[in-house]
């Protein structure tokens, strides 16, 4: 018997349960995947606690990898046996195992393990889209990377140092100072958890002759958004992407201009693949990057699928160093 993770009201990691899902045969274009390792993100959190709202009764998980176990009528390009990775809805990736529109499915190359590719597809997706999308690294100028430690902050800012930026990386604690600083992070500064972000601009001017950063890649939200907008040098770009903080601050639009000609910018990596075509692109350049060394799955650790209850925990604890895993 299939089972899957859902959940009949929103909270905290205690309304999250171990429930039987029967999977009937996979329907047109669609293939089963016997998921090998899922991946946990904040957007998970959100859904579950109800900052971002879904119908319920409602599944969880965007991100999985796992072997494809059965097609359905009119897929072509898939075989059973092959390993394969997801990064898009709808929702139901706490799962053992599921059926997937076959054309958003992402064959896996020799070169990363499944729990890699769970570790790396949503993630590192993100960050793709952030250095090749958002802001294109340019060698000697400055980025401020918060959560660098973070599943995607440690892409990020391995990718963004990779190409030649200066980064500076916000991180909770003196142990994952020492991480980031060993994935390429110029300088560090340490807001610790609970902490204040009030000093953290002008601790960027200092590091940055006065200047400010080109661009603030802020996952963080209520918490650091003014200190983001703070560190930027004139016309420069915060992309704010997460808000694990909280919602973020209203802002004037005027304020920018007030600020030095800034913009704001809320990307989404759903956006980002939306076309299929776009989603292989994506993806052959994120693991092409992998093979190359560029970039790597920093996976902090593995929980059974069930004890996903503790996961969150942990992920929210803002304790964790790159990627937290699940495993049916």
């Amino acid at each position: 018997m299939n089972h899957r993770i859902s959940f009949q009201a929103t909270g905290g990691p205690e309304v999250l349960e171990w429930v039987e899902a029967p999977l009937p045969d996979p329907g047109p274009g669609e293939a089963r995947i016997r998921h090998t390792a899922i991946g946990v993100n904040y957007i998970d959190i959100y859904q579950r606690a109800g900052a971002y709202p879904v119908p319920l009764p409602a599944a969880l998980g965007f991100e999985a990898a796992g072997i494809v176990e059965a097609l359905g009528p009119g897929v072509t390009g898939l075989e059973t046996g092959q390993r394969v990775a997801y990064v898009d809805g709808p929702a139901g990736a706490y799962a053992e195992a599921r059926n997937y529109p076959a054309k958003r499915l992402v064959p896996l190359p020799v070169t990363v393990s499944n729990e890699e590719a769970a570790a790396l597809i949503f993630k590192g997706l993100t960050s793709h889209m952030l250095v090749r999308r958002v802001w294109r690294p340019v060698a000697g100028e400055w980025a401020l990377v918060h959560a660098a430690a973070g599943g995607v902050g440690l892409i990020l800012t391995r990718w963004l140092a990779a190409e030649g930026a200066r980064v500076i990386a916000v991180v909770s604690s003196g142990e994952k100072a020492d991480t980031v600083k060993a994935a390429g992070a110029l300088a560090v500064i340490v807001v610790p958890r609970g902490g204040s972000y009030g000093n953290l601009a002008s601790e960027v001017r200092q590091l940055t002759g006065g200047e400010g950063v080109r661009v603030a890649y802020d996952s963080v939200g209520k918490d650091s958004f003014d200190a983001s907008l703070d560190s930027l040098a004139q016309f420069g770009l915060m992309a704010s992407y997460g808000r694990a903080s909280g919602a973020l601050p209203m802002l004037d639009p005027a304020d920018l201009g007030r600020r030095g000609s800034l913009a704001v910018q809320r990307p989404t990596v759903f956006h980002h693949v939306a076309d299929p075509g776009d989603l292989q692109a994506a993806a052959r350049d994120l693991f092409e990057a992998h093979a190359k060394g560029v970039i790597r799955a920093h996976i902090h650790d593995r929980l059974p699928l069930r004890e996903v209850a503790q996961a969150h925990q942990l992920l929210e604890s803002r304790l964790t160093q790159g990627a937290l895993l699940l495993i049916p």
